[in-house]
C-alpha cells in the first residue's frame, strides 16, 4: 500500500518524462522541417548567407591544321599574375640548413620581375598603387598572359599572395605560314579574319561554368558544388600542304623584291579534285603578331584583288572557238601588228611585225591581240559572254573565302566598239587569281569543272566528320576540245619566247602568260607603263596533276609577264617535287606550225 510520500516522487519522474519526451518530439518535428519538408528553402538561405563563388570552365577552341594534319593555328593556356597588396609582405623560406628565413618584399619583387620580364620598381609599384587606391585592397594585376613556363617559375617562389588565373589564348606555330588564309583572333577570343572567322562554327567552344559556395574561412561548403563542363571547339582540316605553302611564300617575297613589285601571289589547285594546295602571297600577316602588318596586308589578296586577266583568257577564247567547231588549231587569219576593225575599232600587238597568216596555234604562241580580235568574232558576241561565265567569269568560286570578290562581266549590251574585241583577249572582264586557275583546271580535267575547295573538313568534339557542301563536277566543255586546247597552250610552252626560263626537266607543260594593263579610276582609262603580271600552266601536260598561277602587281624590273617566268618554274618545279608526280612518257607534244 502506497504512501503520500511513495507516490510524490513517482508523479514527478512521469512528470520529468512526459516533459523530455515533449521536447525530443518537438526536435524531430523540427529536424524533419529543416530537413526534409523545407530543405531547399533552408539551403537557398544558406547560400544567401555563405559566400558565393563561381568560375569559368574554358573548352579549348579547336585547331586548324594542314592536310597532312600539322597544325596551322592551336591554343594553349595563358595565366594572368595576380597580387594580393593587404597580405604583400615578407616570406618566410626555409634556408640550405632547414631553418626558417625571411626574405624582404624587396628581393621578392625583384625574383618576381625577373620572371614575367618587369622591374622590380614596377611590381612594388604596382602594390603601393593599389594600397594608395584602397588600404583595404585584396587584388592588384601584375602582368597578363604569362606562359606555362612563367607560370612554374613563379609558383616555385612559393609566394603566398601571388596567384594565377588560367585562360585559352591562340598560338600560331609556323608564324605566318598561311597567315593570311588562317586568319586571328582578338586578345578576347573572338575570331577576327580568314579561316578563324568563316569556319567560327566548327572551331568556336562552349564554356562551362562551376559554382559553389564557402564560408568565411573560404573553405567550400560541402554539397554546393555545381559544374556544367564546357565543350572543345572542332578539328577544320584544310587542304593546303603547310611545307609547300612554306616555301611558296618565301618564293614569292623574294620574286616580289627582285622585281621591285607591289605584291605577288602563288596559288596551286589540284586538277583532278580542285583542292587548293597552296595559296601564297607577299606582304603577309603573322598572326601572332598582327599589328606588325598593315590592315592592308591582314587579309588575303587571292581573293580580294580583282583584275583584268589579259591573255590568259585566249586559251578559253581559243576553247570557245573549238567547241562552238568555228576554227581549229590550224584555221588561219592574217594580222598585222596593229589594225583598225569596220567599227572603228583599233587593236595592238605588244610588239611590232608585218602582216602574218596566224594559225589559231600561232595566235596564242605570239599572243596577237589583233589575231585573237579575228579569230574571236568568228561567233557572235554573246555566246563568247555565254562561254566566259560558263568558265567563271563573273561569279566567286566555292572555296566562299571571307571578301572573296567576283570579278565583273559587263552584258554584251553594254559592250562598246574596243570592248567587242578586247573581250577576246582578256580585257573589259576582271576575275580573281581563283577564277583564272578554275578555268584552267577545267581544261587540264577534261573540260570537267571540279569545285574549289580549300576546307577538307571539321571533325567535332564528339568525333562527327561534318565536310563542306560543294556542288558536283560540271562539264564545261568536250573532253576533245579540253584535249585540244591543252595541246595549243602545250605548245605555248614549247615554242614561246620563255620556254626556257619556265621549263622543268622531264616535264611536259602547259602555260599562257598575261600581261594586263591596270585601270585608273582618275583618268578613267589604263595606267602608262603599269602592268599586272601573271603566269598560269599545269603539269605534266600528258597527264594533268596540278595547276599553278603566280602574278605580280606591277613589277618595274621587267615589265611584261616575263617577270612570272622565274617564279612559275620554281613554284611547278617545288609542286612536282613535293607530290612525287611522276615525269611525262614522252618528251615533247606535236608541235603545232605558227603560220601558214
Amino acid at each position: 500500500m502506497s504512501t503520500r510520500a511513495t507516490r510524490s516522487p513517482r508523479r514527478r519522474t512521469v512528470v520529468a518524462l512526459g516533459v523530455v519526451l515533449a521536447i525530443l518530439i518537438a526536435f524531430v518535428v523540427r529536424l524533419v522541417d529543416i530537413q526534409v519538408v523545407n530543405a531547399d528553402d533552408h539551403v537557398a538561405d544558406s547560400v544567401r548567407m555563405s559566400l558565393g563563388a563561381s568560375r569559368t570552365l574554358y573548352g579549348t577552341r579547336g585547331p586548324i591544321v594542314d592536310e597532312t594534319g600539322d597544325v596551322l593555328a592551336g591554343s594553349i593556356l595563358l595565366y594572368d599574375g595576380q597580387l594580393d597588396p593587404s597580405n604583400v609582405g615578407p616570406v618566410e623560406r626555409k634556408a640550405a640548413d632547414g631553418t626558417e628565413v625571411e626574405v624582404p618584399w624587396e628581393q621578392t619583387s625583384a625574383e618576381i620581375a625577373a620572371i614575367t620580364g618587369q622591374t622590380a620598381e614596377d611590381v612594388r609599384k604596382i602594390v603601393a598603387d593599389a594600397r594608395a587606391d584602397n588600404p583595404n585592397s585584396q587584388w592588384a594585376l601584375l602582368i597578363r598572359g604569362l606562359s606555362t613556363e612563367q607560370f612554374r617559375a613563379l609558383a616555385d617562389l612559393e609566394v603566398p599572395f601571388l596567384s594565377f588565373a588560367p585562360h585559352p589564348a591562340r598560338t600560331y606555330p609556323d608564324g605566318a605560314v598561311g597567315g593570311n588564309l588562317v586568319g586571328f583572333v582578338g586578345t578576347d577570343g573572338d575570331a577576327l579574319a580568314g579561316l578563324e572567322l568563316t569556319q567560327d562554327g566548327c572551331l568556336t567552344t562552349e564554356d562551362g561554368h562551376e559554382s559553389y559556395s564557402v564560408g568565411k574561412d573560404g573553405v567550400v561548403i560541402p554539397g554546393t558544388l555545381k559544374t556544367e563542363p564546357a565543350t572543345d571547339g572542332g578539328t577544320l582540316q584544310l587542304t593546303i600542304n603547310r611545307d609547300l605553302q612554306w616555301y611558296l611564300q618565301q618564293m614569292i617575297a623574294e620574286e616580289v623584291q627582285n622585281q621591285a613589285a607591289q605584291f605577288g601571289t602563288a596559288f596551286v589547285v589540284e586538277v583532278a579534285t580542285g583542292k587548293v594546295r597552296a595559296a601564297a602571297e607577299y606582304p603577309s600577316v603573322d598572326p601572332n603578331n598582327v599589328d606588325a602588318s598593315v590592315p592592308d596586308d591582314r587579309g588575303s589578296r587571292i581573293f580580294t584583288t580583282y583584275f583584268e586577266p589579259g591573255s590568259t583568257f585566249k586559251a578559253i577564247t581559243a576553247a570557245t572557238l573549238l567547241e562552238e567547231g568555228a576554227a581549229t588549231p590550224l584555221t588561219t587569219v592574217t594580222a598585222s601588228s596593229s589594225e583598225s576593225f569596220p567599227n572603228g575599232a583599233r587593236i595592238n600587238d605588244h610588239f611590232s611585225h608585218p602582216a602574218l597568216t596566224y594559225t589559231l596555234t600561232g595566235a596564242l604562241i605570239d599572243s596577237s591581240n589583233v589575231a585573237l580580235s579575228k579569230f574571236g568574232s568568228m561567233v557572235s558576241p554573246e555566246v563568247r559572254h555565254d562561254w566566259l561565265e560558263r568558265f567563271g567569269v563573273g561569279r566567286t568560286t566555292d572555296i566562299g573565302f571571307l571578301g572573296e570578290e567576283a570579278g565583273e562581266l559587263h552584258p554584251v549590251s553594254e559592250w562598246d566598239n574596243q570592248t567587242l574585241y578586247t573581250t577576246t583577249f582578256g580585257q573589259a572582264f576582271t576575275v580573281t587569281v581563283p577564277q583564272v586557275a578554275s578555268a584552267y583546271q577545267t581544261i587540264a580535267n577534261g573540260g570537267v569543272r571540279m569545285p574549289l575547295t580549300m576546307v577538307e573538313g571539321c571533325t567535332q568534339a564528339d568525333g562527327t566528320l561534318v565536310k563542306p557542301e560543294l556542288p558536283g563536277p560540271e562539264r564545261i566543255i568536250s573532253e576533245t576540245t579540253a584535249k585540244t586546247t591543252s595541246l595549243m597552250i602545250e605548245n605555248v610552252a614549247v615554242q614561246g619566247g620563255l620556254a626556257e626560263s619556265i621549263a622543268v626537266p622531264g616535264y611536259r607543260i602547259a602555260t599562257k602568260t598575261g600581261t594586263a594593263q591596270k585601270y585608273d579610276p582618275v583618268t578613267r582609262g589604263y595606267k602608262s607603263g603599269v602592268y599586272y603580271t601573271s603566269m598560269v600552266g599545269f603539269a605534266p601536260a600528258d597527264d594533268p596533276a596540278y595547276v599553278v598561277m603566280v602574278t605580280l602587281d606591277e613589277p618595274t624590273k621587267v615589265t611584261s609577264s616575263a617577270a612570272t617566268a622565274p617564279a612559275f618554274q620554281k613554284a611547278m618545279t617545288q609542286v612536282l617535287k613535293t607530290y612525287r608526280v611522276m615525269p611525262s612518257s614522252s618528251a615533247e607534244p606535236e608541235l603545232l606550225p605558227k603560220y601558214k
